[in-house]
Order: C-alpha cells, then structure tokens, then sequence
C-alpha cells in the first residue's frame, strides 16, 4: 500500500479554463463565424510547434504564438501589433469544481503542487484564482524547459523531496502531462473535458476534478 502524499497538477487545462481565456482573448479579432473549439485546436497545435523550437518566456510565447494564428485566419492584425493572450491571462478562471477540489484535498492533509509550462508571474495571477496557495509551484522559468520533457517532474522531486511512489500527477493533456508523467513511475490521472480517445495508459480518468479527493484516497488504498 502507498499512501499519497503529493497531488500534483498541470494548471492550464486542468485547474484553468485557459482554451475559454485564450478563444475569448482571440474572437474579437476574428469572424462571426470562427468555432471556439476548432480556434482551441488550433492554438494548441500551433503553441506545441513554437516550444519544440526552444524555451522562451510563456508571456512571449503566448505573444508569438497568438500573432501567428492570427496571421494565419487572416485577422486584421499588424505586424507589430501585440497580441492579446499576455494581458488576457489575468482573467482566465478556474473550472467552476476545482476551487472545492483543492480545499478538500489540503483539507485531507495531502500536499498540493503545480507543475505548470508558464512564467512565475503568470501563474501567481492564477493561483490567487484557486481558492488555495499550493505548498510548491514549478514553471517553465524554473526548470528551464517545457513538458512533456522531464523537467518540471525532476525539479519537482528535487524540492519536494517527495518520492514518486507517494505522489500523483493530474493533467488534462495526455501530451503533455499523462504520456511524460507515467514514463517516469508516477501514477496519473487523466482529467478528460473533452471526451477524447486514449492514446496513453493513465492510472484513472476522471471528466473533471469533482470526485478527485475520493480517486486520491482509493489511490491511497492501493
């Protein structure tokens, strides 16, 4: 039996609505007509090529990034005009469950970290959305690179001192989060908003963090 001591989790995606603040960030620019869930996609696919060109800073990428799907559905943006996803992340807003989600399991005397792809002072706007200050944040800053790569994990144990058996990973990517976070020993658990087909092999799928305090103590059991 292994107990759990450390919940840890992706932020964006998972405890974040970053695709609403991204598309609502983004559909000013654009027709009347655009799919939210489709420009979603699209950002997404369009972020992932930019990180795996190298690391830069998260408000930079969201700048790049954004300029460029932008660009590429013809919005009427210039050259040198900044996007609007840097200053949008202030207002992105938790899933409405997880703030009650987080309260129970630090109430449950589990420990709560966030390993998150951004910079130290975009996810602090955040954290002061979720209802509680976890005991560890990890960035992109800190480790010096983007998951699925390794870092955030290895910064993770490093600081925490944790062991992998005790802990477990939440995420709602299976790219970046199940895949890289299982290939390492860690238990994990797939948060699927989107009911999408598995391609990896969590330990646990769950639709949204509502019944994850209960998943950890049945973890904890096992």
């Amino acid at each position: 039996m292994a107990d759990v001591e450390w919940v840890t989790f992706d932020c964006y995606g998972t405890l974040i609505d970053w695709e609403r603040g991204i598309t609502d960030a983004l559909l000013p620019h654009l027709g009347p007509g655009t799919d939210r869930r489709a420009l979603a996609e699209w950002y997404i696919a369009m972020e992932a090529n930019f990180e795996r060109e190298g690391y830069h800073l998260y408000k930079d990428v969201l700048d790049r990034v954004g300029r460029r799907v932008l660009r590429s559905l013809d919005a009427p943006i210039g050259e040198d005009e900044p996007s609007p996803l840097p200053a949008s992340l202030a207002d992105w807003r938790p899933f409405p469950e997880v703030p009650a989600a987080l309260r129970a399991l630090a109430d449950g005397k589990r420990y709560v970290a966030i390993l998150s792809n951004v910079d130290r002072d975009l996810l602090e706007l955040s954290i002061g959305r979720l209802g509680i200050r976890p005991d560890l944040a990890i960035t992109a800053e800190d480790c010096g690179s983007y998951k699925p790569a390794p870092g955030h994990w290895r910064t993770f144990l490093e600081r925490s001192r944790a062991s992998i058996e005790r802990t477990v990973h939440v995420g709602a990517s299976q790219y970046h989060d199940m895949r890289p976070a299982a290939g390492l020993g860690f238990r994990t658990v797939f948060v699927d908003r989107h009911g999408e087909p598995l391609e990896s092999s969590p330990t646990r799928v769950v639709r949204d963090l509502a019944s994850l305090p209960a998943l950890i103590d049945e973890l904890a059991a096992t």
